[in-house]
């Protein structure tokens, strides 16, 4: 018996010390998983940043131009992803067996603490930490299914430039501009056919740097994209009958009828529509295209108006062009543009999807309301008052319409004294006075000359280059005598983007009132261009004596603030960086000089993390 007992006793006390043991490996796993938790992993076994996938979402939706983070970067163009190589582990193998992590404090500074995770000697930081610290860029993204972690220092890019600068080219990289869309563009003009801004204020005023950038985007657009495919539905000709897709229906007590334009030398269409009633209309069911275009005169007050179906469930929403100087509203599904009197035949072309947009996000903010709002499909065209109208299409792009319209408004606009004074108040900063409406800009100024030269290119109306001509004057004049110059050290000609005082220096204005300098003296020829060559030189003598004040030995200067105010230095943002950059890379072609290069080189390596040396 006591034998027996003892033998009971003793597999008794195995039994306990097993179940000891398997409570103890519980209870380990357990405490493990819950410490993990703290620590989430990606696909590819890295710490998961909080916030990151949302941080990363917003900066992607900051660059169509322009949102000011991305203006550019409106300045890079996109390069192509390449195939990512798969991520040893796959989206299942990412946890290797064996290792072990604990938490550990991170003193950052001897001022506040980050946790983070220990692996032996490494110690691992949130991603989200280390992007706010560091002012650096990540994503997780996925290629063929494999998950990877994309880390950059900068989230801007050079654009490859496509051959030499020459004046009658593509302007640097403004193909990749789309003024239009920017939240600070107001709308499109009816009357004018340009952008009005509301950058500096919500009333909406015409800013001669954004018109100028709004007709040198649709021209190098127009270089760089292929022809715009067009459907015509309207050349009041019997030969065109057939081939036409749209028809006109005609309400009782109204008329569309085809008569002679002895100015045109071809049959157009006129319509006698009262206002108070549904409006002729023309059937359109274009839902492949949205740029519209229509010649129009007309003989009283009218409108002419386009039924879109939208993609907001399919609801129509229209948009009306009126004989009024109203600039834009939207009520009730309608969006009116003024057009002015249109009493002599013009060609008034719409870019619906704008259009439409802009009416919808229409706000007393400076910024248009974000909308998701499309059209699908574009229903008719609907015609009151009495008039004429010719020549109804409808395309993908009109690229040279929009050019047209900026290069013209720059002859129209230019003041006596050859600037196109800017409208608002203008304060650059604390320690500057503030601009007051009427300033000139040497920004706008070269890039209005860069347009009028490719007017006068394109067209060989000499009004375009007389205009170009004119705008060299406030080059002449210093700031305080309502001009653009200033000069550094008593020594260095500079154009200012903003004639403030004391001076700023601002850098990518003056390169692009240089490079409309040289367009003018490149096309004007020795005699007419020589004072144009003249102000280009001393700007060029300027910029390469002055490139080293902006250069920080991790990025550049937006201004030289710093000395004309004793204050911290400016330093620019990434996507004006990359301008800075843009700009040398377009002037290292027109002048030979090894400074340029130099800088293009070296700047461009700072995207990347490089730093100058130290000592």
């Amino acid at each position: 018996m006591r034998c027996l007992a003892a033998r009971v006793n003793y597999k008794t006390l195995i039994v306990i010390c097993v179940l000891f043991t398997l409570v103890t490996l519980l209870l380990w796993n357990r405490c493990s998983s819950d410490r993990a938790a703290l620590f989430p992993r990606d696909a590819n076994g890295a710490f998961r940043a909080e916030g990151l996938e949302k941080r990363a979402a917003a900066s992607e939706s900051d660059g169509d131009v322009n949102g000011p983070a991305k203006q550019q970067s409106e300045e890079a163009s996109p390069q192509e992803q390449q195939k990512a190589p798969p991520v040893v582990g796959g989206l299942n193998g990412n946890k290797a067996p064996g290792l072990k992590y604990e938490e550990i404090d991170c003193l950052v500074n001897e001022e506040y603490t980050v946790k983070g995770r220990r692996e032996g000697a490494e110690v691992f930081l949130p991603f989200s930490w280390v992007e706010k610290y560091f002012e650096v860029y990540g994503k997780i993204a996925q290629y063929d299914g494999y998950d990877r972690f994309e880390f950059s220092h900068s989230y801007s890019k050079v654009y490859a430039q496509r051959a030499p600068y020459h004046p009658d080219g593509v302007f640097m990289s403004f193909e990749g501009y789309n003024v239009e869309v920017r939240d600070r563009v107001k709308c499109i003009s009816g009357v004018e056919g340009v952008p009005l801004s509301t950058q500096w204020g919500p009333q909406g005023y015409f800013y001669p740097i954004q018109i100028a950038q709004y007709g040198l985007s649709h021209y190098s657009k127009n270089l760089t994209e292929k022809p715009p495919h067009v459907e015509v539905y309207e050349t009041a000709e019997e030969r065109d009958q057939s081939n036409r897709p749209g028809e006109w229906t005609v309400p009782k007590g109204c008329s569309i009828t085809t008569v002679p334009d002895k100015s045109r030398f071809t049959n157009v269409k006129q319509f006698v529509v009262p206002e108070n009633s549904e409006g002729a209309s023309l059937q359109l069911g274009n839902s492949r295209d949205f740029i519209i275009s229509f010649d129009l005169k007309f003989v009283t007050n009218g409108s002419v108006s386009v039924v879109l179906e939208t993609t907001e469930k399919n609801q129509l929403f229209t948009v009306h062009y009126v004989t009024s100087s109203q600039l834009i509203a939207f009520k009730d599904r309608s969006i009116t543009y003024g057009i002015g009197p249109r009493t002599s035949w013009s060609t008034l072309t719409r870019d619906l999807v704008t259009d439409l947009r802009k009416g919808v996000g229409l706000s007393n903010t400076k910024a248009v309301k974000q909308t998701k709002i499309m059209p699908r499909r574009v229903v008719r065209l609907v015609a009151k008052g009495k008039g004429f109208i010719d020549n109804v299409t409808i395309s993908t792009t009109a690229h040279m319409a929009a050019f047209s319209a900026a290069s013209d408004w720059l002859v129209r606009n230019q003041d006596e004294k050859g600037g196109w004074p800017i409208m608002v108040t203008r304060k650059l900063g604390e320690g500057f006075r503030s601009l007051d409406p009427g300033w000139y800009s040497a920004m706008a100024q070269g890039q209005a000359i860069s347009t009028l030269v490719r007017a006068y290119l394109l067209t060989k109306d000499h009004a375009f280059l007389s205009s170009a001509l004119r705008a060299t004057a406030p080059y002449k004049l210093l700031s305080e005598q309502h001009g653009v110059k200033a000069v550094f050290m008593n020594k260095h000609d500079w154009y200012e983007e903003y004639p403030t005082s004391p001076s700023s220096f601002v850098l990518n204005g003056f390169m692009y009132s240089l490079i409309g300098l040289y367009d003018l003296k490149e096309t004007a020829g020795e005699k007419l261009g020589r004072e144009a060559k003249l102000l280009y030189d001393r700007g060029m003598e300027s910029l390469k004596a002055m490139l080293p004040l902006y250069d920080t030995g991790s990025g550049t200067i937006y201004d030289l603030r710093h000395f004309a105010l004793g204050t911290s230095p400016n330093l620019a943002r990434w996507d004006y960086h990359t301008t800075h950059i843009n700009q040398l890379q377009l002037i290292s072609t027109i002048d030979e000089s090894s400074v340029f290069k130099e800088f293009f080189k070296r700047w461009k390596s700072y995207l990347k993390g490089s730093r100058a040396k130290h000592n």
